[in-house]
């Protein structure tokens, strides 16, 4: 395949985006401020995407899903987050929830999960790091201990759990062999909200997407169903880095969104506001901000449909895509939004306009599935693997 095919964006793709953006401005956009200001969940966006099935587009149609491919989810992800990070955080951690039953479980465990949450019945969350474990992922010390039923008690505690309440199911990564070799010791479940001896901690006071929560999850011998095992004993870690490479991309697209929602905002205020007797946006000052905002959002979209093809094709050099995808664009979205605020001056630094929320929002990017330093470790590593 040639690199002028490493992706098309078809007629469906530019129907579906402007599907998704009359969604967002109508039913998304003017809760936004709201959401952020109670820190509440965006229950009208979840109302909204769910009528339209862009809460969870990834999932194939045999599991009642639309079957939409990663392209199109990113575009749906971008589109969201374009008025609101919070809400884009709906598609994008169902996909990330689910994403390691689509890549390992058993055909029962899929057909179990997959349609509650394609029906839009269910929220579906994923529990990897520990207080203790954030990016060294394999020193988790949350623990699945097998019983003689064969079923098996869950024991210890997940952080940063995305939508952590609100979700109805959990993939939750735990070690199932504590003399096993580190990192070949971890399995992955499935882990019910209704399941006894499963707790939430409070919500994090955060300084962005407060419209999504973040709490820890508890466990104090939670039973756990041996049936409700994703792929098999001792690969969780590797089914989770799978799982990384592929939905890294979908923060990719949040972030673009992000930029986007930031560049629109500063765009329409430049050309309204006036100093020394003329529009702002005739002072050639602005217009290199303007154009270099442009011009890095725009590599950074082409970056993440290029690593979303890469994702669907499930290509071999998909973790250095996936990476840089993740990377590159959360930090064109930190400098997006930083220059945005500073095209407002000193109303962008207020919450009379957008711009400080989205630049608040865009920093999580920089930091969850995986800190920019991470990415960069992985991408040299996949570098010097040739």
């Amino acid at each position: 395949m040639s690199d002028f095919d490493l992706f098309r964006i078809n007629e469906d793709h530019q129907a579906l985006r402007e599907a998704v953006r009359e969604v967002a401005d109508e039913q998304i956009a003017p809760w936004a401020a709201q959401v952020d200001e109670d820190s509440r969940f965006p229950h009208e966006a979840l109302k909204a995407l769910t009528a339209t099935d862009f809460h969870a587009p990834h999932i194939a149609e045999e599991y009642d899903g639309v079957g939409a491919d990663a392209l199109a989810t990113c575009i749906v992800i971008e589109e969201v987050a374009r008025v609101c990070a919070s809400s884009s955080l709906i598609p994008a951690v169902n996909k990330l929830g689910t994403m390691p039953l689509i890549l390992a479980a058993s055909e029962e465990v899929k057909q179990k999960y997959l349609p509650p949450v394609a029906r839009g019945e269910a929220m579906f969350s994923y529990g990897l790091s520990e207080a203790g474990a954030g990016s060294d992922t394999a020193g988790m010390t949350c623990r699945a201990i097998g019983q003689p039923d064969g079923s098996f008690l869950l024991n210890g505690q997940k952080s940063w759990i995305t939508n952590a309440g609100e979700s109805e199911y959990y993939t939750v990564l735990a070690v199932t062999d504590p003399d096993g070799q580190r990192g070949r010791n971890v399995t992955a479940f499935v882990v019910e909200k209704a399941d006894e001896g499963f707790t939430f901690g409070a919500p994090e006071k955060k300084l962005g997407i407060k419209g999504s929560p973040t709490r820890e999850l508890h466990f104090a011998d939670c039973r756990i169903p041996g049936d409700r095992m994703v792929g098999e004993p001792g690969e969780g870690l590797k089914i989770a880095l799978r799982t990384l490479d592929h939905t890294r991309v979908t923060i990719g697209a949040q972030a673009v969104g992000i930029a986007q929602g930031a560049l629109d905002a500063a765009l329409a205020y430049v050309k309204e506001r006036q100093q020394f007797g003329k529009r702002i946006a005739e002072f050639q000052g602005i217009q290199f901000m303007l154009a270099d905002m442009g011009m890095k959002l725009e590599a950074a979209r082409q970056l993440v449909y290029v690593a979303a093809a890469r994702s669907e094709r499930g290509d071999a050099d998909l973790p250095f895509f996936g990476a840089a995808a993740k990377c590159f664009a959360s930090d064109v979205a930190m400098e997006v939004t930083t220059d945005a605020v500073q095209l407002f001056g000193g109303y962008g630094y207020t919450k009379d306009f957008p711009v400080e929320r989205m630049m608040r929002d865009a920093k999580i990017t920089q930091i969850y599935e995986g800190t920019n330093q991470v990415q960069r470790i992985v991408m040299a590593r996949q570098l010097l693997k040739g």
